[in-house]
């Protein structure tokens, strides 16, 4: 059985983390284009690396919101694939898992 109290305690405190990392990137995003060449250069490098990151957090941020949803619904650590209980250590490492790890590996 899944403790969904402190399941949910760690989605919230994750997605607060994430949200501020988001933001942090986003803020690095909006800056002002460098005038030197050499130096926009590597604004430019550096920005594709930070879109490929906002990218990455921006799924993780949906991940969680799902995982949160599912704990308002009721049915967090049910496996959205084939119904099964998510293993609780499969939750620990990954608790906006949504599916099993059989359903998971088939996937």
């Amino acid at each position: 059985m899944t403790d969904t109290a402190a399941a949910k305690a760690r989605l919230e405190a994750q997605l607060a983390e994430l949200t501020g990392r988001l933001s942090r990137l986003e803020t690095e995003l909006d800056e002002e284009a460098e005038k030197d060449w050499d130096e926009r250069a590597n604004q430019l490098e550096d920005e594709e690396t930070a879109e490929g990151q906002a990218a990455m957090i921006k799924r993780s941020i949906a991940s969680t919101e799902r995982a949160l949803d599912r704990i308002a619904a009721g049915t967090y650590g049910e496996c959205a694939q084939c119904g099964a209980e998510i293993s609780a250590g499969r939750l620990e490492a990954r608790p906006e898992a949504s599916l099993c790890i059989a359903c998971a590996r088939a996937g």
